[in-house]
């Protein structure tokens, strides 16, 4: 599907996303997210942002070089920063990504 809609749409309608991963110092952790890494992703909506994110911190062979941060997991938050257009904070659920209305930092 995704593919097909890279296919559909031209490059030039892309919009590119500005991509911040937070993630807590243990796994599994519900408070004390930290910045890990900030990276910024062209795609044509959130979902298949969130798809290309997911895909570059998950298999090693695309990981950043500068990359300090664990494989994104549950509970782990990504935010998305349109500007103008709003923040948007994403957290990976076991049944896929959930938009949250914000996180809690230490």
């Amino acid at each position: 599907m995704l593919l097909l809609e890279k296919i559909k749409r031209p490059r030039m309608l892309r919009s590119n996303y500005d991509i911040t991963v937070f993630q807590t110092p243990k796994y599994g952790e519900d408070k004390g997210y930290q910045k890990v890494y900030r990276i910024s992703i062209e795609a044509n909506n959130h979902e298949e942002a969130l798809y290309e994110t997911f895909r570059i911190f998950n298999v090693p062979d695309l990981l950043p070089s500068d990359y300090k941060g664990r494989y994104m997991a549950t509970r782990d938050v990504i935010f998305i920063d349109e500007g103008r257009r709003g923040h948007f904070y994403y957290r990976l659920q076991p049944n896929g990504w959930k938009r949250i209305n914000r996180i809690l930092l230490h």
